[in-house]
């Protein structure tokens, strides 16, 4: 590829599908921000209802089944993004997730151009090591975006990922949809009555997709503990076809008699309605967090976040300043430090707050975020 300072990046983004989550909420973000800033950019994908968010925006979407991990589509799939390289003159490749990414990988080095990765999350290395090669093609990028600290020394430690390549960027949070402003009165209104929330009871919310390590089961016990009874608790999140986990959550809430005491809303398009609503937002994942989106959304909203002391939360949420960290997988812990919330004098709890408020506009925003990323794809321009 020709080196020159004035040339602009022409980006493409590949992931697998645009239905939810935060993988495909960055996308979506970094595809606005290139947009706004006048540089052309793409995004492939499956698919899914995010890509009405493209068409909004005019980021046009290439359709390919890259959600497949067979080896032969994931060659076909290497064809068919050469040519949209070469069609529309990309120049970056910027992919997001391990299968789509091997094709990604050969399309960009066929095509002569640069190859960035976004590594998100500890993938699982499999019994053995055995998945170690599969991702380890999210390390092959010109340069490495770690999401957090905690993702960045992943990369070291077991891909021994020159430290020189690698990029920090947090996650974000948007604070044009997150603060405490941006949510109508008619939308709290919606919510509680749609969702027939008391009105006279503390709200304490989890969200997260319904799976094991996010630790809704330690929730649950932790409820089972606490010595305020005066609650009512929400479990916000698909569980995406484990149903066997959700009838266990279930089977959990009346082995505790919790019955009545807590609610499983499924899939909400409104979280900031819902964490509005809400008195503490908690993060109770019993493995670590690559990040940790729900807690800064939680303290973007004001809320009392409390977060497992493992992982990314350990990044973004100060211990008894914008926020409380509980020893992990813990549930007696974890009933403690709702108590303490619960019991929280008005005065600490709006210290709190604010402290929560500053920490995400001073360190976790969609503006950093864009702004630290577009800088890495000028970067990857100027590179020998």
């Amino acid at each position: 590829m020709s080196k020159g300072k004035e040339q602009k990046p022409v980006v493409l983004q590949v992931l697998p599908e645009l239905e939810h989550g935060g993988v495909e909420t960055g996308t979506v973000e970094i595809a606005s921000a290139l947009a706004e800033h006048g540089i052309t950019n793409f995004v492939a994908s499956a698919g899914g209802r995010m890509v009405h968010d493209l068409e909004k925006i005019k980021v046009p979407h290439f359709t390919l089944p890259l959600k497949t991990k067979n080896p032969l589509k994931l060659y076909l799939n290497s064809l068919k993004l050469e040519k949209i390289i070469k069609e529309n003159g990309i120049n970056i490749v910027h992919a997001r997730s391990r299968a789509p990414a091997w094709s990604a990988y050969w399309a960009a080095k066929r095509a002569g151009v640069r190859f960035l990765t976004t590594f998100h999350g500890t993938y699982g290395l499999g019994p053995k090591g055995i998945k170690k090669f599969y991702n380890r093609v999210m390390t092959y990028g010109d340069l490495v975006i770690a999401i957090s600290n905690h993702i960045k020394k992943h990369m070291m430690d077991n891909y021994h990922v020159d430290e020189k390549k690698i990029r920090l960027i947090h996650r974000c949070v948007d604070i044009a949809k997150f603060s405490p402003e941006a949510v109508s009165k008619e939308r709290i209104i919606s919510t509680i009555r749609d969702n027939n929330l008391p009105e006279d009871l503390p709200i304490i919310t989890l969200v997260g997709r319904l799976t094991h390590w996010k630790g809704q089961h330690l929730l649950l016990e932790a409820l089972a503990k606490m010595k305020n009874r005066d609650f009512y608790c929400l479990i916000v999140g698909s569980d995406q076809g484990r149903v066997k986990y959700t009838n266990e959550l279930k089977e959990l809430v009346k082995k505790y008699d919790l019955e009545g005491k807590v609610k499983f809303i499924g899939q909400s398009f409104d979280i900031p309605a819902l964490l509005m609503v809400s008195d503490i937002v908690l993060s109770t994942s019993i493995e670590p967090e690559a990040f940790g989106r729900a807690a800064i959304e939680g303290q973007a909203m004001g809320k009392i976040v409390i977060a497992s002391n493992i992982g990314g939360s350990l990044e973004n949420t100060i211990d008894n300043v914008s926020g409380m960290l509980f020893e992990s997988n813990n549930a007696d812990a974890l009933a403690a430090a709702l108590d303490r919330a619960l019991a929280m004098p008005e005065e600490e709890k709006r210290k709190m707050s604010a402290a929560a408020v500053k920490n995400v506009k001073d360190n976790f925003t969609k503006q950093i975020m864009c702004d630290k990323t577009i800088a890495v794809y000028n970067e990857l321009m100027n590179m020998d």
